[in-house]
């Protein structure tokens, strides 16, 4: 006999619509799982056993919102927009279901022993399976999501979209707002004594407020529904055992909730693991979590594309390693989408490219058309040629982070007063990197009044000390000069 995770998917869509149940199937767990539908009084062939005990309803909630969220993010991967892919989303709940149970009866053996899935295992599983559905199924898939169990309509064509037929927005909103208000509800809920859930409680101690764990649950309602001693609190003491300060633990939890639905021994554990092999310092684990959390939950696939973009553009491992310390949230650029263009966009300014992500590499998580162009095409309108530029930005990596309107543009215009050539920032671009009312007026005054004269990089990269000394050196210089000539010009006389 089958079981349905041996099924294809379109054998089980098939067997779904040509027999559309009017109970929900139930899931349990010792025993074998199993599948059973009851159709007007016809059992599916591909029967499964169900086992005596049910699985909790707080599991079956959170599996289904993870199931959404693994769902949408299939459907932006198809070029769908939030509000389309959350549209969708919510009037999918048999869809969900059928996910939900598909879970259950892959890894069937998991549940045998009362454990949970975690976040990437739900992921690895579901994925491919939507891959496979997009394959056989193409743009009818969206129609498939919303119309099971029943087969999907004829496409009814929208220009701008490329979804056929779409739900009214204002039911998806109210279905949005519902589901939203459902999971924050469960935050505050009371026992029967009057007090919060043990969950709850846990995070207050940990430092989070009420406010602060409802806003998680709006961004990721599967967040109330993570057992507290299964997922929860085996994640924070293993951050704590990190040498992560226990008042670092909210912002971390704010910044990535995801990472208490990450299995330590199947997931979390092996890649850190992984990562060392990477470069990356373990002994840095501590500031690099409280820095950029989700690099723990990404897939290995992910993050070795990542470190193989970053090995093309001629970085040593041992740089890559430092990049990936200094600077984790790179692992969240896309390689295809981000990285790849920017990397082409500096080169076309004969910017040696390793060097520029060794020196800032946060420069390639700014947008193309937004913050590199305007700053580029700003100093070409300002004479600058193509090669200068791409000097300046090789040997200041962090020039093209700066605010244009903020930033650049008002200590450009300062510099105009200043008595040096355009060549003193083609050679110190780091003039940008100071702070224009602290550093570059008071010390610029400075030397004008002693009437000396210093490299632009001697005026604001100087200690304070350091500056004061050169500036009297040079003053006792200038003062030394003046005698002699006197002097000279005396003896002539």
């Amino acid at each position: 006999m089958q079981s349905l995770s041996q099924l294809g998917p379109s054998e089980i869509f098939l067997v779904a619509r040509r027999e559309k149940p009017s109970t929900r199937a139930q899931l349990w767990f010792t025993g074998r799982l199993s599948f059973r539908q009851e159709t007007n009084g016809i059992r599916l062939k591909n029967r499964v056993e169900f086992s005596p005990r049910p699985v909790p309803p707080n599991l079956i909630a959170a599996e289904k919102e993870e199931a959404k969220a693994v769902l949408t993010l299939f459907f932006k991967k198809q070029g769908l927009s939030n509000s389309l892919s959350s549209r969708l989303i919510n009037k999918s709940d048999l869809f969900i279901d059928h996910l939900v149970s598909r879970l259950h009866s892959v890894h069937k053996a998991r549940y045998l022993v009362g454990r949970e899935l975690t976040t990437l295992e739900i992921r690895d599983s579901l994925i491919p399976y939507l891959e496979q559905l997009h394959e056989e199924h193409g743009d009818l898939l969206a129609e498939l999501v919303v119309s099971f169990p029943d087969p999907p309509a004829e496409p009814r064509l929208v220009a701008s979209s490329p979804v056929s037929v779409l739900p009214p927005r204002g039911d998806t909103d109210s279905a949005v707002d519902t589901r939203k208000l459902r999971a924050v509800s469960r935050v505050s809920e009371l026992d029967t004594e009057g007090a919060l859930r043990p969950q709850t409680l846990y995070l207050l101690d940990l430092g989070l407020n009420l406010e602060q764990i409802k806003t998680i649950t709006r961004k990721f309602a599967a967040f109330p529904y993570y057992s507290l001693d299964g997922k929860i609190k085996p994640v924070v003491e293993f951050l704590l055992d990190l040498g992560i300060p226990k008042s670092d633990i909210p912002t971390i939890l704010c910044k990535r909730p995801q990472i208490c639905g990450i299995s330590l021994t199947d997931n979390l554990k092996p890649t850190m693991a992984f990562l060392e092999t990477l470069g990356i310092d373990k002994n840095q684990w501590a500031k690099i979590i409280s820095r950029f959390p989700a690099i723990l939950t990404y897939s290995r696939q992910k993050l070795t594309s990542t470190v193989e973009f970053l090995s093309q553009t001629g970085l040593t491992e041992e740089q890559i390693g430092r990049i990936l310390t200094r600077c984790p949230n790179i692992m969240s650029y896309s390689v295809e989408d981000k990285l790849r263009p920017t990397m082409e966009y500096f080169r076309s300014l004969n910017v040696d490219v390793a060097v520029l992500l060794h020196r800032c590499p946060q420069t390639f998580g700014l947008s193309i058309e937004s913050n590199l162009k305007p700053v580029t095409e700003f100093f070409l309108e300002k004479g600058f040629g193509l090669d200068e530029i791409g000097i300046m930005i090789s040997r200041y990596g962090a020039l093209y982070t700066f605010s244009l309107k903020e930033n650049v543009m008002p200590k450009w215009d300062y510099f105009q007063t200043m008595d040096y050539p355009k060549s003193e920032l083609v050679k110190f671009p780091q003039f940008f990197g100071y702070s224009l009312q602290e550093r570059i007026k008071p010390r610029y005054e400075l030397v004008q009044r002693s009437g000396v004269r210093l490299l632009l990089n001697q005026v604001l990269s100087l200690s304070g000390i350091e500056f004061e000394k050169v500036v009297k050196k040079k003053m006792m210089k200038l003062v030394s000069n003046n005698v002699i000539a006197e002097q000279s010009s005396g003896g002539l006389l």
